[in-house]
């Protein structure tokens, strides 16, 4: 474990064991509700899979194209910086490792299995940044869910006792920032399509290519 790790385990001690012990009293008095619930919300996040499969379905109309392909590299830039790099710098180990008591509360919540490194959050890194990207581009009226659908992701995180709150809250800041240099990529990307789009067949497909359209054609 690195001195970062250890920094965050000394220094955000208190405050991780207070919200670790809401959470396990929250699960002893109703946790017939919420430990199902989180452990199927845990489950969306699992290796970023829904997520990415939420992207490339986007990806198949081209009112929201954009937002897929923002989407999906935000998920890729996610995943270089959580999983490939600082998880293996940090290498901070799992609350239940460290601590007796954590961990008689993650043997509680069903004792889910999870990698060695804890900081930051995988699930809430992806989440976020398919949130955030979502945030961005998506319609106005329902754009805050994706903003949500991270939150719910991280609160599940916690209410596992696999994650650190630290770790979570470095997952959001981690996906958010992913999520922008996505979104500054693909503005990029698509405003070359849109200026070449005049003279150039792939350019105009990319831009109006609609799965809707293709299969209408083939019905007639």
């Amino acid at each position: 474990m690195s001195e970062i790790a250890l920094w965050l385990n000394q220094t955000f001690y208190g405050f991780d064991a207070a919200i670790f012990e809401f959470m396990h009293n929250l699960a002893q008095n109703a946790g017939v509700f919420f430990t199902p619930f989180f452990k199927f919300i845990t489950l969306l996040g699992e290796k970023g899979w829904f997520f990415i499969v939420a992207s490339l379905v986007l990806m198949l109309f081209s009112k929201t194209r954009k937002m897929g392909i923002c989407m999906l590299i935000a998920i890729i830039f996610g995943a270089l910086i959580t999983n490939v790099t600082l998880k293996n710098l940090i290498n901070r180990f799992r609350p239940f490792v460290t601590d007796a008591q954590f961990k008689a509360y993650w043997q509680f919540m069903g004792a889910t299995e999870v990698g060695e490194s804890s900081f930051p959050s995988g699930h809430t890194t992806s989440a976020m940044a398919a949130g955030m990207a979502f945030f961005l581009l998506g319609n106005k009226k329902w754009n805050w869910t994706g903003l949500l659908a991270a939150v719910l992701m991280g609160l599940s995180r916690i209410y596992l006792i696999v994650h650190y709150t630290t770790d979570v809250i470095g997952g959001l800041l981690v996906g958010s920032i992913a999520a922008v240099i996505a979104y500054f990529i693909v503005k990029l990307i698509f405003s070359l399509l849109e200026k070449n789009s005049g003279n150039n067949k792939v350019c105009r497909f990319v831009l109006q290519a609609d799965i809707l359209n293709l299969l209408r054609k083939k019905e007639v």
